[in-house]
């Protein structure tokens, strides 16, 4: 099984014509539904392609106060070469997987 990427949740609403498992019609047709991204990559599943996977983990800590420029770009898409900074390479993914990840910009 891939490892989670990301969760969150949506609320749903379903036109009352709808058929909805689990709901008879004329009554409400809200709930929340929690979602899960997912990926497989060539070397088994899992988002992180290839950096530091001898790391159980990958954590970077960074303080804010201690960046030299105002906004830095962090990568969230786990293509860039400069990782844990942005290279842009999530473009290039983007346009090959349809996907419109972006990096997380850190403001001083």
């Amino acid at each position: 099984m891939a490892t989670p990427f990301c969760a969150g949740a949506f609320r749903l609403t379903f036109p009352p014509s709808a058929p909805v498992p689990g709901f008879g019609r004329g009554r409400a047709r809200r709930g929340v539904v929690a979602v899960r991204a997912e990926a497989e990559t060539a070397g088994g599943s899992g988002i992180n392609p290839a950096i530091r996977k001898e790391e159980a983990k990958v954590v970077d800590t960074v303080l804010a106060g201690e960046l030299s420029k105002p906004l830095t770009p962090y990568c969230r898409c786990w293509r860039s070469g400069t990782f844990p900074l942005c290279d842009g390479s999530h473009v290039k993914h983007n346009k090959a997987t349809g996907d419109n990840v972006g990096p997380l910009l850190v403001k001083k």
